[in-house]
């Protein structure tokens, strides 16, 4: 990185602080926001810089004095119930890991962290968390009402909420009791009284679809092809191929449609196809047709106006019509995004030549047309109560229905969304949680400082060089040596990935995102988890990486596998039978490929905790990808005759 110093700007300045940003040349305009890096490096009391890359390219620093304003005061806001809406999620980064709890309004704790996910409270005054990979409900008070024994729990709807494990799906009312134990092999949320279920048909084939009220009692039997939630009183089911209907909720059909597809109905209309494979229009609800087909997609019909596709062979062409299908947004942009209340986004691709790699939006008048803002932004959201959260190169804000950035607060560099929780906003920003008041005056805001025991703590650090590279790494403070010191978090950050990214833009092909959690601490042992996940634009997926570091604190040693065993104790030979009959004997492991296994390796990725060795392997190595690292726990009372128990790694946390 260069540096630029501005120290003249700022001598004399009673004005406010000294603003500067500094932009690069994309090709196409000044687009590439080059975000400042917070690092010790580069910090310092006496100078006033920015910094640039060490890389070719044509740059831009803009610099002036922001005023100290007077905060924005919105009306104060009343909800439906102080008691639950007053409480929010929040994650804790914890020498236990991260770990969620909720705060009050004040940005004080009220529920301690103990969970591994926390969702916000519903109106019913019960939030889903969860534990140990399953999902429970907890009341305001931190009370369990529903033991983390699920899947996963969907939010209540009409008093009920979905449920599943491993014997399928069902209903929980809203004490947490199961009010059937008929089990679903899918089951959605109740909508006017029914609710959407599937169950695998017995004579092989497709599951078949019906439709089931608040008790699990089948009011419409499963013999649908496929089916929709009601909406006013009727919903679309596929009757055999090539035959769709509206039924009510008793299954008496309202109209049928003989076309090989019908789309669920919108504002009264259902887009259609009139031949296999041919282009969409749109049907009235009678069945006449209310727009010939003429779009190679078309989405359903809201606020009186559809989104749809004029392009062949897949490709982008999308506009906005009207109910008489006449085109109020030109069918020509890469993406048209409905955002509600008479809003829609307008996206071109960032890269033209890449456009998987993301828009640039602008936004629109749904009714006319009319741009109401040339500002380019990278992510939109839906407008909720007039305001939508957008983010640009730089900073993520709200903006209002004039498409211009809101008058209401916060303004956050990074890349994100604002969520209105009750009296606060929330902000996840570039993967960490805040919260602020309605005047924008931060109350609470996630850690980044992980106490361990004096004077051990590990201090979370931002490596951001460009908008496709965000890595949090550790540098672990207290460690007696200076020399020692250096030596770790040297190693800490590289091995995160922390270093030598570039500016990004078109020429880089892939986007990372990394980060780190204490794993395990007791004595002078710190385990650090590093995970990182490299996407490769265009890609069906990533790739996600995970590195235990076993980190003396005392003398800076970075332990390996084998540093645990006695010298000629054969622990590779030993520890591969050990996980060849956990493949060969434990039912969780069936995933595995078959003869894939061929035993670990001297340097095989591991680790520890105060009761067992754990050894990992990576996606595809022995099974699938979503099979994510598959995980063999060694208890220590097994390989006791293996270890050194006098060895510096046993007794680093013995």
């Amino acid at each position: 990185m260069l540096r630029i110093r501005l120290n003249e700007l700022g001598k004399g300045n009673d004005n406010g602080p000294l603003q500067a940003d500094v932009w690069r040349w994309d090709g196409i305009g000044w687009n590439e926001y080059i975000t400042q890096q917070d690092e010790d490096f580069i910090r310092t009391e006496e100078e006033l810089f920015v910094t640039i890359p060490a890389e070719a390219g044509l740059y831009r620093v803009d610099y002036s004095n922001k005023p100290y304003e007077a905060p924005y005061l919105l009306p104060e806001w009343v909800g439906d119930d102080l008691r639950t809406t007053g409480l929010h999620p929040a994650p804790f980064n914890l020498k236990e890991g991260t770990l969620w709890g909720y705060i009050n309004d004040e940005g004080r704790v009220q529920i301690e962290p103990r969970y591994e996910y926390a969702e916000d409270f519903q109106k019913n005054g019960l939030a889903i968390v969860q534990r140990k990979n399953s999902s429970g409900l907890i009341d305001s008070s931190g009370r369990e009402r529903v033991k983390p024994i699920y899947s996963f729990i969907t939010p209540f709807s009409e008093e009920r909420a979905v449920v599943s494990d491993a014997k399928g799906y069902t209903f929980i009312d809203e004490k947490g009791r199961e009010v059937t134990s008929a089990r679903y092999d899918y089951l959605n949320s109740l909508h006017e009284g029914l609710a959407l279920f599937s169950k695998q048909n017995t004579t092989g084939g497709q599951s078949l679809y019906g439709y089931v009220d608040a008790q699990g009692k089948e009011v419409l039997p499963a013999i649908y092809l496929d089916a929709n939630d009601f909406m006013n009183g009727m919903a679309l089911v596929k009757i055999k191929e090539g035959e769709y209907a509206l039924i009510d909720p008793e299954g008496n059909i309202s109209h049928t449609y003989n076309h090989p597809f019908v789309g669920s109905p919108g504002d009264g209309l259902l887009s259609y196809q009139a031949t296999e494979n041919g282009k969409y229009g749109y049907l009235n609800t009678d069945g006449t047709v209310a727009i010939q087909p003429q779009f190679t997609s078309a989405l359903p019909f809201s606020e009186g106006r559809a989104v749809v596709n004029t392009a062949e062979n897949y490709g982008n062409a999308y506009g906005l019509i009207d109910k008489q299908g006449r085109m109020i947004i030109p069918a020509k942009y890469y993406e048209v995004l409905q955002l509600g209340e008479g809003r829609v986004a307008i996206g071109t691709p960032v890269f033209p030549n890449q456009p998987y790699r993301g828009s640039r939006y602008i936004i629109a008048n749904a009714e006319t047309g009319a741009i109401l803002s040339n500002h380019t932004l990278l992510g939109v959201n839906n407008y909720q109560d007039g305001l939508a959260s957008v983010y640009d190169a730089k900073e993520t804000f709200f903006i209002d229905r004039t498409g211009k950035r809101a008058a209401q607060p916060p303004v956050i560099q990074g890349t994100g969304t604002l969520t209105l929780s009750g009296r606060l906003i929330r902000a996840d920003i570039d993967q960490r949680t805040a919260y602020y008041d309605r005047q924008g005056k931060q109350i609470w805001r996630q850690n980044g400082v992980i106490p361990l025991r004096p004077p051990y703590s590990v201090v979370e650090k931002k490596y951001k060089p460009n908008r496709d590279y965000l890595v949090y790494y550790p540098v672990v403070e207290g460690i007696a040596s200076a020399e020692v010191s250096r030596e770790v978090n040297d190693k800490l950050r590289k091995l995160s990935l922390a270093e030598d990214a570039g500016s990004g833009g078109a020429t880089q092909d892939f986007s990372y995102n990394g980060d780190f959690s204490v794993s395990f601490f007791r004595k002078n042992l710190l385990v650090l988890e590093l995970t990182g996940y490299r996407y490769p634009f265009g890609a069906a997926h990533g790739m996600p990486t995970k590195i235990y570091t076993h980190t003396n604190l005392r003398n800076g040693r970075f332990y390996k596998l084998g540093d645990l065993f006695k010298p000629g104790s054969r622990y590779v030979e030993k520890l591969s039978k050990i996980v060849g009959k956990q493949i060969e004997n434990d039912p969780q492991y069936s995933y595995v490929f078959p003869d894939t296994y061929k035993g670990i390796t001297s340097d095989q990725p591991f680790f520890v905790d105060n009761e067992a060795l754990y050894l990992y392997f990576a996606p595809y190595e022995i099974a699938p990808y979503a099979a994510g690292f598959p995980t063999f726990r060694i208890p220590y009372a097994e390989i006791m005759g293996l270890i050194s128990t006098e060895g510096d790694f046993w007794q680093s946390f013995h």
